[in-house]
Parts: structure tokens; sequence; C-alpha cells
């Protein structure tokens, strides 16, 4: 089976697959979505086929939360990933990227992180839209 180092949460019907660096924020963003309203999938290592996240049978349920220890929480066995989020530096996100299609770069620390995640799905969802080239508004 194909492990990706990373974190999924199902959050409005939809797989959302948080890939970063070991200690880069991946479970405490997690954290966040969760409280959001959001349902942990895997956490630390995600089964990935076919666009499809689950989790190892062993980590089913479980999440680490940094400075507390690890908590089982309710989850759902797997979830179609509709949007996948990479984990960087402030320094490192496109103020205006040119379009959106399924990857979000994030900061997991910015108060926003959760707002723009959901944002994004609700974009994926057809209930939201970004402005295109012909109506950009010059800032």
């Amino acid at each position: 089976m194909p492990f990706v180092h990373a974190t999924c949460v199902e959050w409005l019907g939809r797989g959302v697959l948080i890939r970063g660096k070991p200690g880069a924020g991946k479970s405490d963003l997690a954290l966040r979505l969760v409280d959001a309203g959001a349902v942990l999938v895997a956490d630390d290592q995600v089964v990935l086929k076919n666009g499809v996240a689950s989790a190892p049978s062993r980590l089913r349920g479980l999440l680490e939360v940094r400075g507390f220890g690890i908590v089982k929480l309710p989850f759902v066995e797997k979830t179609a990933v509709a949007l996948t989020v990479d984990l960087c530096a402030p320094d490192e996100i496109e103020r205006l990227p040119e379009r959106f299609d399924g990857f979000l770069r994030l900061d997991p620390f910015c108060a926003s992180a959760v707002a723009k995640i959901k944002l994004a799905l609700l974009t994926i969802a057809g209930e939201r839209h970004l402005i295109s080239d012909a109506e950009t508004v010059i800032l």
C-alpha cells in the first residue's frame, strides 16, 4: 500500500490532505479543523490509493497533539481527496496565484488557515468563485 507522510480530514463532505515536513504543523492544523467541524481520517501516515485516503488500521482515530499526547477521536474510514494543502513558510506563498486547482500552499500557524481551507473547499464545491483575469482589480 502506498503510504504518504501526511494528515487527512474530511470537512464539508470532502477530503483535505495536509502535507508537510515533520514538525510542520500537520496535526496541529488537523486539530483546529476538527474543532471547526471536520472529522479525522488519518494522522501522520495516510494510505492513498486512486485519490482516496484512509488510515492504516493501527492508527485509525488517533491524532498526536504535541505537548498533550495521542488522543482518540471520531474518524471516517476513507475519503476522496478534493483539496491538497502543502504547509510552508509565509514567504514561500504566492500572494495572488494565477489559478486555483485544488492545491493550496498555506502557513499552518496563520490565524486564517482554517478559514482559507474552508474557502478553498467552498470554491471546489462551486459555492465561492475566484475573480477571473478579465475581472481582476488592481491592488
